[in-house]
């Protein structure tokens, strides 16, 4: 499990080297709500992909070392872990000028495309952390089967928001 001690940590480090990064996923839906709501057992993050190399070297340097037994890899995302276990799930985007951005999808051509609203900010343990925004999250909570967590976090958002979504 990745302590919110950790987490913080991870986005210092890069804030501090210059690296810009949103926290997705389960972190991310507790971002938008404002408070830790379950155990995590990873961090996603966005970054910029001309940011990458720093965002290495970086997290390399904190002890993190990059797992090449990821699977969907690389030009999709890639995962560092430390020796504690920790682990971080990489997610490379390309900006246009506009503020929007796409991710590799697969190694085929496809994309994920995220509006320029798409990218906001929450907080965790009143640290300010960029984030996806809820719309974001509902959109990438479609399409398959929900797991608990999955559940979970959607009904966060619900309580939070007043937003509709599909399970």
């Amino acid at each position: 499990m990745m302590a919110t001690s950790v987490m913080l940590r991870v986005l210092a480090l890069l804030r501090q080297a210059g690296c810009q990064v949103w926290v997705a996923g389960g972190w991310g839906i507790d971002a938008l709500v404002g408070k830790v709501t379950r155990e995590h057992g990873d961090l996603d993050l966005l970054h910029r992909v001309e940011q990458e190399p720093l965002l290495i070297e970086t997290l390399a340097a904190a002890g993190f070392a990059e797992q090449s037994d990821a699977w969907p890899g690389r030009p999709v995302r890639f995962v560092m872990k430390d020796r504690h276990g920790h682990e971080l799930d990489l997610h490379p985007l390309r900006f246009d000028p506009d503020g929007s951005a796409v991710q590799h999808a697969d190694d085929h051509g496809g994309v994920f495309v995220y509006p320029a609203d798409a990218f906001t900010t929450g907080m965790i343990e009143n640290v300010r952390v960029g984030c996806l925004s809820a719309a974001q999250q509902v959109a990438f909570h479609q399409g398959y089967r929900p797991r608990d967590r999955d559940l979970h976090d959607m009904a966060r958002l619900r309580e939070a928001f007043g937003i509709a979504t599909h399970f």
